[in-house]
C-alpha cells in the first residue's frame, strides 16, 4: 500500500505537480503522425497532462504543438487557417509558427514596437515510429534549452526497424495513468483474467500473444516468482512460472521511465508488443500501442488482425476511443463469462481496460493488501516516485539523456530451473538488460 501522500505524488501529474514536471523532463507522444496526414490539414485539439492545446502540419511538414490562445485577443485558434508555414486566427488575421512566433500581424502598424516580438507557447516536436512527441520541459527552475540541447528521443525499437515492420495505434484509457501501466507490469494477472471459465478444459485465447501450451503452464501456475534486473531506462522485471519437465517458464517486461512498459509475450521472431501511457488528465490517459517484428515485415493478415485489437491493441473507432468501454460496461457477457471465458469480456485489452478503471477513476491505494505477485508493482511505484522526488530536489532524470539505454526488449522464454534471472536474460537476448540489436536498415520516422 501506498500513504494518500504518496499516492497523490503517483498520480497527479498537472504541470505544478513533482510528477507532472517529472513527465515533462522526457519526449512524450502526443498525436499519431497519421492524425496530422498532409500539410496545411485541419488543425487537432491535444490535451496532455491538463493542458489544452492544438496540433497542426505545417506546410513544410513540421508539426506544430502550441497553446490554442491566439495573443491579440484570445481567440481559440483551433478555428484558425492553418496556410503558408502557420496557424492564422481567423479573428483578426494573426499567424503563428510552429515555434510559436507571431509571423504576421496584419491590423498593427508597421511601426509598433512589440510586431514580430510577439508569441505563443510552442513546444518542440519531433516525428519517431509513427508518432508525433512532444518535449513540454524544462522542469521548474530549469533554464530554457536550446534547439540542439534537448533531450534524446528514446530509441524504442519499434521506431528503428523499417515501417513494414511495425503497427502503431493508440486507445483511451478512462483512469488514472498509473494503476493502467501496474496492470500492464503485473503479469501476474494472467493466469486469471485473461482465461477462459474455469469449468472450460482448454487452455486458448484469440487475442492473446502465447499458444496453447504457454497458456497452460499460466493457468496452472498463478504464483509466479519475480526477478529483476535494474538498467539504465527503469528495469526488466521476469516472472517465472513452473514449465515441463521441471523447466521454469520465464515472461520478462520491461519498465522504462517515465510511461513505457513492453509486453512479456514473444518468443524469438514472434512479434513484440509495447505500450507508452500519456495523462490527458489524471482521471484519463491515451495509451500509445504499438507491435513490432525486427527480423521481417509484419503480414496484411497480421496488420489486419492487430487493427482489429489484438494483444495490447485495442477495437477502436476512428476516434481511438475502444468499442468496449466504460459507457457500455465493456460489452459484459454474463453468459459468456459462466460458460467460456473468465471475466466475460472479449479481448486481452478490453479485459484489462476494464478491470484496470474498475478500480477507480484513480485508484485509492492506501486500502490495498499486497502479496509477492504483486512485486513489479511495488517497483514501480519505487522507481517513479523516486525520479519525481529527485527532480524536485534538483537532480534531473539521467535516462531522458540516454535514449540509447531504451532500445530495449522483452519477451518469453523457457530455461532449466537452475538458472538464474541473469542467465536467462543473457540466453534470451544475449543481454543482462535486454538489449536490442543495433538495426541494420531501420529508420527513425
Amino acid at each position: 500500500m501506498l500513504s494518500a501522500a504518496d499516492n497523490e505524488l503517483l498520480t497527479r501529474t498537472g504541470p505544478d505537480t513533482p510528477m507532472g514536471r517529472y513527465f515533462r523532463s522526457f519526449w512524450l507522444p502526443v498525436a499519431l503522425s497519421r492524425e496530422l496526414p498532409e500539410p496545411d490539414g485541419p488543425p487537432m485539439r491535444v490535451k496532455v497532462m491538463g493542458e489544452d492545446l492544438i496540433a497542426f502540419r505545417a506546410s513544410d511538414g513540421r508539426v506544430g504543438l502550441v497553446e490554442p490562445v491566439c495573443a491579440h485577443r484570445g481567440a481559440n485558434l483551433y478555428f484558425g487557417r492553418n496556410e503558408e508555414g502557420g496557424i492564422r486566427c481567423v479573428y483578426h488575421g494573426w499567424k503563428f509558427s510552429v515555434d510559436g512566433h507571431c509571423m504576421e500581424m496584419p491590423n498593427v502598424p508597421a511601426a509598433a514596437a512589440y510586431r514580430n516580438k510577439l508569441g505563443i507557447r510552442a513546444y518542440p516536436t519531433r516525428e519517431f515510429a509513427e508518432m508525433v512527441w512532444a518535449w513540454m520541459g524544462p522542469a521548474r527552475g530549469q533554464p530554457e534549452r536550446p534547439l540542439d540541447a534537448l533531450p534524446a528521443l528514446p530509441a524504442l525499437e519499434v521506431g528503428l526497424v523499417p515501417a513494414g515492420h511495425r503497427f502503431v495505434s493508440k486507445k483511451l484509457q478512462q483512469c488514472n495513468w498509473a494503476q493502467s501501466i501496474e496492470g500492464a507490469l503485473d503479469t501476474a494477472h494472467f493466469s486469471f483474467l485473461h482465461m477462459p471459465a474455469p469449468k472450460v478444459a482448454e487452455t486458448i485465447h484469440p487475442d492473446a500473444n502465447a499458444d496453447q501450451k504457454r497458456l497452460g503452464w499460466m493457468r496452472d501456475d498463478p504464483l509466479p516468482r519475480f526477478s529483476f534486473v535494474e538498467h539504465a531506462a527503469g528495469f526488466a522485471a521476469g516472472a517465472a512460472r513452473n514449465a515441463d519437465a521441471g523447466d521454469l517458464y520465464w515472461r520478462i517486461s520491461q519498465y522504462l521511465v517515465p510511461n513505457h512498459s513492453l509486453a512479456p509475450n514473444a518468443l524469438p521472431g514472434e512479434n513484440y508488443q509495447g505500450q507508452t501511457w500519456v495523462p490527458i488528465t489524471d482521471t484519463e490517459c491515451w495509451i500509445y500501442t504499438y507491435a513490432w517484428n525486427p527480423e521481417r515485415p509484419l503480414s496484411e493478415a497480421e496488420r489486419a488482425k492487430l487493427a482489429a485489437g489484438h494483444g495490447v491493441l485495442a477495437e477502436t473507432g476512428p476516434d481511438f476511443v475502444p468499442l468496449s468501454r466504460r459507457e457500455n460496461e465493456y460489452r459484459l457477457d454474463r453468459e459468456d463469462q459462466r460458460l467460456r471465458t473468465y471475466t466475460g469480456v472479449r479481448g486481452v485489452s478490453e479485459q484489462d481496460a476494464m478491470i484496470q478503471d474498475s478500480q477507480g477513476l484513480i485508484a485509492d491505494r492506501t486500502r490495498e493488501h499486497l502479496t509477492p505477485t504483486d512485486a513489479a508493482v511495488v517497483r514501480f511505484r519505487r522507481v517513479a516516485l523516486a525520479g519525481a522526488s529527485a527532480l524536485a530536489e534538483g537532480t534531473l532524470p539521467a535516462a531522458a539523456q540516454d535514449g540509447e539505454a531504451y532500445r530495449l526488449r522483452s519477451g518469453s522464454w523457457v530455461a532449466p530451473r537452475e538458472l538464474s534471472f541473469a542467465e536467462v536474460m543473457m540466453q534470451r537476448f544475449a543481454s543482462k538488460a535486454g538489449q536490442a540489436p543495433v538495426p541494420i536498415n531501420g529508420d527513425r520516422t
